[in-house]
């Protein structure tokens, strides 16, 4: 495993990130045995993991109770991050998230508060005052965003300094690179890439997209005749089908799996500090492990880029996967 630093911070990661999400066992990963959910964790720390992401909205609450338990006795080995719902950035609501989330980790700290989404109804300064003084207190070590764009990252530098930026990242979705990602490295923002195999579109279980599952179909590589969609454009199946068929024929002619390629892709890019891929079993942990020390060439990172290109030119600069956008975020 290899290790970087959380931006500016002393904080010193695995560039593989498990994504804790997964562990709740809602509407969109379905049902999770607890039980493996907790050996997953431990799999994840034996293969060198220490970093861990969660979030109040993810089951409700569910994802951090079960990964509270899972670092029982192990609390001194995990790195935490953790994420606040942009519906409780306001000051009364922020501090009292951030309580909720410390019970149910059972821990007296978080290593990394993130906000989730930008919240424009709510100042940031406001919020971000909340965050520093929860700082002070020691309740988190870190604070981060996600989702943040050239647009938010422009307004929050003018009163603060995140250490990370949570953005979707992938082969089949590279909208940072439209400017977000520049501005992370000149300021030393760390890039933590969510969906690193969308949804495991990336993972090569997939001969063709109509074997997604519809609650995994949601994002705008689909058109709105799925049932959960929520985007008003008209999809783009056949550039990501195309871009999906160029990654498998590469990665075939490389002799390496298609989810270890896409992940160390993503650690081979500027500003990444990690991968946050989600886990739920103790064989996903080991497989995923294995990416973060996978070296690849100048020659497939190339090849690699060229094949992903058209999609990534017609997905453009909006970050959010889900929603159509009058402006990238």
């Amino acid at each position: 495993m290899n290790y970087r630093k959380l931006g500016q911070t002393d904080i010193e990661v695995s560039t593989i990130c498990m994504g804790c999400w997964g562990l709740a066992g809602d509407f969109h990963w379905g049902p999770q045995e607890d039980a493996a959910s907790i050996a997953t964790v431990h799999a994840a720390l034996d293969a060198g993991i220490n970093f861990f992401d969660t979030a109040e909205l993810y089951g409700q609450g569910r994802s951090d109770e079960v990964l509270g338990r899972a670092l029982a006795g192990r609390r001194d080995r995990a790195v935490i991050a953790s994420k606040v719902g942009p519906e409780s950035l306001a000051p009364v609501d922020l501090a009292e998230s951030c309580e909720g989330s410390l019970r149910r980790l059972r821990t007296d700290y978080i290593d990394l508060f993130q906000i989730h989404w930008p919240n424009w109804e709510v100042p940031i300064a406001e919020t971000w005052a909340v965050l520093e003084d929860l700082q002070r207190q020691g309740k988190i070590r870190a604070i981060g965003v996600s989702n943040f764009g050239p647009i938010d990252l422009s307004e929050l530098f003018t009163i603060g300094h995140p250490a990370t930026n949570q953005i979707a990242y992938s082969l089949l979705f590279r909208a940072v690179e439209f400017g977000a990602q520049s501005i992370c490295v000149a300021k030393n923002v760390g890039l933590l890439c969510y969906s690193p195999l969308l949804h495991g579109l990336l993972s090569g279980r997939y001969v063709t997209l109509d074997e997604m599952s519809p609650t995994r179909a949601r994002t705008r590589h689909f058109s709105p005749d799925w049932p959960h969609i929520r985007h008003q454009e008209p999809g783009y199946e056949a550039e990501t089908a195309a871009a999906l068929d160029g990654i498998a024929r590469i990665c075939d002619e490389w002799g390496q799996p298609m989810a270890q390629i896409a992940i160390a892709w993503l650690l081979h890019q500027p500003a990444v500090t990690a991968v946050v891929a989600g886990m739920r079993t103790q064989l996903q942990a080991a497989d995923i492990a294995q990416a973060a020390t996978l070296e690849l060439s100048a020659e497939i990172l190339q090849e690699l880029d060229e094949a992903t290109s058209p999609l990534k030119q017609k997905l453009g600069p909006n970050l959010d996967m889900w929603q159509t956008a009058s402006r990238a975020r």
